[in-house]
């Protein structure tokens, strides 16, 4: 139980990545509050953590809004008791659409939920993590954005993840005085549904035709699963990574590494 008495924070909670976390860390042990946009999703993975055993609470927020994420994140400590993990991994892909297509509130979407959303999640944490003698947060970046820039028309995702990174690393040296570890974790394919809430524009303009290898992307052939994703976060906010912070972590089968 490598979470045993802790207290969890993690936005996109109520599903893919995020929901896989929500389940590992309250296996380990973690009280876990699982944020998410839409209520509904947010509460049946929260039902599900209680119903086994573990000890859940959902929270509806923007992590746009300031104070829905203020309010996430004093009502968990006034229910847990304080905080010690926070997984900023809310995020959505936006509009994708040439760069003269995008609207201003377009652009603005995509990097208010991914970017912003990450600076509010972490800004409300720190005085409880700071109280609790320290604690850990991970981010969820993307390869596209740190790695990749070949994405036609996803300018507004990729400037959003790129600038989670650089962040991430900015809060890393920041908070390491008060034994705040921050580190960002890099996925490339994962099965998730973010799909759902993804938007295309006049791709034909801006597209590059490229063909990929048959096994894609290199190591084992498919897409990651949110539960793979999840057990390197578990690591990350784990006593087993106490010597780790600032550091960006590619989980993407070296899909990033391999170029045509």
């Amino acid at each position: 139980m490598r979470l045993t008495d802790r207290v969890a924070f993690v936005t996109g909670g109520g599903s893919g990545i995020g929901a896989a976390a929500c389940r590992a860390f309250a296996r380990e042990g973690a009280a876990v509050a699982v944020v998410d946009v839409r209520r509904e999703p947010a509460e049946a993975v929260a039902e599900e953590i209680t119903a086994a055993g573990g000890r859940a609470v959902a929270f509806a927020a923007d992590v746009a809004d300031e104070s829905a994420v203020g309010a996430a994140v004093s009502g968990m400590v006034a229910r847990f008791g304080g905080l010690h993990a926070v997984f900023a991994n809310a995020g959505i892909n936006g509009m994708q659409c040439p760069i003269e297509e995008m609207t201003l509130e377009e652009w603005r979407a995509t990097l208010d939920t991914n970017l912003t959303g990450t600076f509010l999640t972490v800004k409300h944490a720190i005085p409880h993590l700071r109280a609790a003698g320290g604690g850990a947060v991970v981010i969820t970046s993307s390869v596209n954005g740190t790695h990749l820039f070949s994405a036609p028309g996803y300018a507004a995702y990729s400037t959003s993840k790129g600038g989670q990174l650089v962040f991430g690393k900015m809060a890393a040296v920041e908070l390491a005085r008060w034994d705040i570890r921050v580190n960002v974790i890099i996925p490339g394919a994962v099965k998730t549904n973010i799909q759902e809430r993804t938007y295309q524009r006049k791709l034909q303009h801006v597209r590059w035709e490229m063909k990929m290898p048959d096994r894609w992307p290199p190591l084992h052939g498919r897409p990651a699963t949110a539960e793979e994703v999840a057990d390197l976060v578990l690591f990350l906010v784990s006593d087993e990574s106490r010597y780790i912070t600032g550091t960006e972590v590619v989980i993407d089968a070296a899909l990033s590494l391999l170029r045509g």
